[in-house]
């Protein structure tokens, strides 16, 4: 039960630290980093009454009836939920966060939060900070067996239908986006007024936006991939260095009988995965036991099983 209060609880803050980076960071000034959320900033810019998440509705409905219609996927709880949450907080948060219905169909950094948070002047810094929470708050609610449906969708159909690579797919519905806002918000086209418009190159700092968001959910569903594969060769039996393994490291290794191509004598390997903190103790103790011991050190990007990660189920998603 109490594992269950707190994935919910984990969905909704991921929801609310979603539409913070949304309402704050980026809708205000124009980024558009991809995905439903992006495409809806930019119809936003032609019909202002209409605000940013009540345009991700009108995405995400549609889009998850079709992954259950075309792709016959078993829509969650908590998919339908983080869905239909995201855009409802996006929404109240932007009504809180202006004074007046004419700023918050501007969307007006200037009049946000009273213009306590207006970083008109940095671009740079706002596309930053509000890509990473993005990517924060979209993790956390992967993390929990959720999504908030989206450009995922569309990628998902894409691979089943064109045969294009998830990611591919993924990247090009970012990319379609991107180049919308371009030629909606960069270039005015739309606009009564192109003069009142942000300069085209707002759609570099949306490119690096995409980046962030993707970088940092990968991050948090995945964690830092910095744990260690190691291999030791050794002619002696290492007792002290099992014994370190199992009692003060709490891990446990393989033990894989081989013998030297030149020499034909029997060895012992050692095969284990321990986190990057640990590699130099182990080090010290695996000199300690047998100072001519072969070791090879390298990166071990995915870890499953008892200690580590849990393998995936069918459906999971995964950055890749």
């Amino acid at each position: 039960m109490k594992k269950a209060v707190r994935g919910w609880v984990s969905i909704f803050v991921g929801c609310i630290i979603l539409a913070s980076g949304f309402v704050f960071f980026i809708n205000p000034y124009g980024i558009v980093p991809g995905g439903v959320y992006g495409a809806s900033i930019v119809l936003q810019s032609l019909f202002p009454s209409i605000q940013v998440g009540t345009f991700g509705y009108m995405f995400d409905i549609p889009l998850l009836i079709l992954s259950v219609l075309l792709l016959g996927a078993k829509l969650g709880a908590r998919t339908i939920v983080a869905a239909l949450t995201t855009p409802l907080i996006m929404n109240v948060m932007s009504r809180l966060s202006y004074p007046t219905q004419e700023a918050l169909e501007a969307l007006d950094p200037a009049q946000l939060l009273g213009g306590c948070l207006n970083m008109t002047d940095d671009l740079m810094l706002t596309t930053i900070v509000g890509a990473v929470l993005i990517g924060l708050g979209s993790g956390i609610v992967v993390r929990n067996q959720a999504t908030t449906g989206g450009s995922d969708i569309v990628a998902m159909l894409l691979q089943k239908y064109a045969h294009i690579r998830f990611s591919s797919a993924i990247l090009m519905v970012d990319a379609a986006v991107v180049c919308f806002g371009l030629v909606v918000i960069g270039f005015g086209v739309g606009s009564a007024d192109d003069a009142a418009q942000p300069s085209w190159h707002l759609s570099l700092y949306s490119l690096i936006a995409i980046f962030i968001v993707s970088r940092v959910i990968a991050y948090v569903i995945n964690g830092a991939k910095n744990d260690k594969l190691l291999f030791v060769i050794s002619d002696l039996e290492l007792e002290g260095l099992r014994k370190y393994i199992l009692e003060d490291l709490d891990r446990t290794a393989t033990c894989i009988k081989s013998s030297g191509l030149y020499t034909r004598k029997n060895k012992e390997m050692l095969f284990l995965v321990v986190s990057y903190k640990e590699v130099a103790g182990l080090k010290l103790k695996i000199k300690e036991a047998d100072p001519n011991a072969f070791v090879v050190v390298t990166d071990a990007y995915d870890t499953f099983g008892a200690g580590w990660k849990e393998l995936p189920s069918r459906g999971d998603v995964e950055p890749e």
